[in-house]
């Protein structure tokens, strides 16, 4: 898995704001520290070998899409699709989803999956009340959240 999401998430380096961009993108103890913080992860294979994972995480009364990433060789094959079609189908509870603002392709990818930008000024409050997240990370977000 976290071979996964660090391969992956460089197609975010420099959508990422630079003081908020490390490496690797997570660590082996963030990805235990999100496990540990109840975040469920699925994968998907593609000929025997994990090719993408995707978390969701219950806080509050929402379920949050956390750390939705594919294999670099593996992307445009459906596989981000899939997996979100899978999480989707199994909540009744409202679905949101953050990323950075300036990753133009991934909120394409969630509007094409059903998702919708939320308005501007809720977008903070909402980062604050489901996520732990910096200000900085606040301020370069967006939220989606399923139609």
């Amino acid at each position: 898995m976290l071979r996964i999401i660090n391969s992956a998430a460089e197609k975010y380096r420099g959508a990422i704001p630079e003081d908020c961009w490390h490496d690797p993108y997570m660590s082996a103890n963030e990805l235990a520290g999100e496990i540990g913080a109840s975040v469920e992860f699925w994968g998907a294979e593609l000929d025997a070998a994990l090719v993408g994972v995707m978390g969701v995480q219950q806080v509050l009364d929402v379920d949050l899409i956390r750390h939705a990433y594919v294999r670099p060789e593996a992307q445009a094959r459906g596989i981000g699709g899939l997996l979100l079609a899978r999480l989707c189908s199994q909540r009744s509870r409202p679905i949101l989803v953050g990323t950075w603002a300036a990753a133009t392709w991934a909120i394409r990818f969630y509007e094409r999956h059903g998702f919708g930008l939320v308005a501007r000024d809720e977008t903070a409050n909402l980062l604050r009340k489901y996520w732990t997240v910096s200000p900085r990370q606040i301020e370069t977000s967006v939220v989606l959240r399923k139609l």
